[in-house]
């Protein structure tokens, strides 16, 4: 059971680093520099993808009423901000300082926790986010390739990425699943995005 636990782990890291890795080379590297674009053809492949599992009953999703997806929109807000800041952030900085910064997004989730939920911070975890957080600090003030614009969308980026935590930390006792909320935020994505993209596709044709 460990060790399939741990194999499931290599493999999850292992697609997470490569995911980085070639949107960093395309946004980096090839220039691709239409993130909104971008993006709204990773979502749509994503939900697509999702979809299909679907209706093959590889996964279930459950029919959410439309009060439900009401309330998770605001989540949906903050994960397109997530990937979009993201992709701004990733083509601008490179992917180690991108990851330290990305870590500290936990620091914005647990203060959000702990001033909306009052929920209780054990000293450990305190000590733990205030290395993340003295790391994110630093980072920008020793980084001779500064760039004040890839660290704009960063910050950007971690709020968003925090805020989205806590607000899915705060829906727990929702009936949504964890794939019922990914496919909403699928859906939402790729119809923001693709309004958004519209007069990038026009230039880009």
């Amino acid at each position: 059971m460990f060790l399939n636990r741990l194999a499931v782990g290599l493999v999850f890291c292992l697609f997470h680093l490569t995911a980085y890795f070639t949107n960093k080379y395309v946004l980096s590297v090839l220039k691709f520099t239409y993130p909104t674009l971008f993006q709204g053809w990773q979502t749509l492949v994503g939900g697509l993808l999702l979809h299909i599992s679907w209706k093959l009953s590889w996964v279930e999703i459950s029919s959410s009423s439309r009060s439900q997806v009401l309330s998770w929109l605001p989540a949906s807000v903050l994960f397109v901000g997530n990937i979009y800041a993201g992709s701004r952030a990733l083509s601008k900085l490179p992917i180690p300082v991108f990851f330290t910064l990305q870590n500290a997004a936990e620091v914005v989730s647990c203060g959000l926790q702990s001033f909306i939920q009052k929920e209780h911070i054990s000293l450990i975890k305190i000590c733990s986010l205030l290395f993340l957080l003295i790391a994110a600090i630093c980072l920008p003030l020793h980084d001779s390739q500064f760039d004040p614009d890839g660290y704009f969308w960063a910050v950007v980026h971690l709020s968003c990425v925090g805020g989205y935590k806590s607000f899915q930390k705060s829906h727990k006792s929702t009936v949504l699943s964890d794939l019922d909320q990914q496919y909403i935020n699928y859906i939402f994505s790729i119809v923001l995005l693709s309004v958004a993209s519209h007069p990038t596709v026009v230039r880009y044709c």
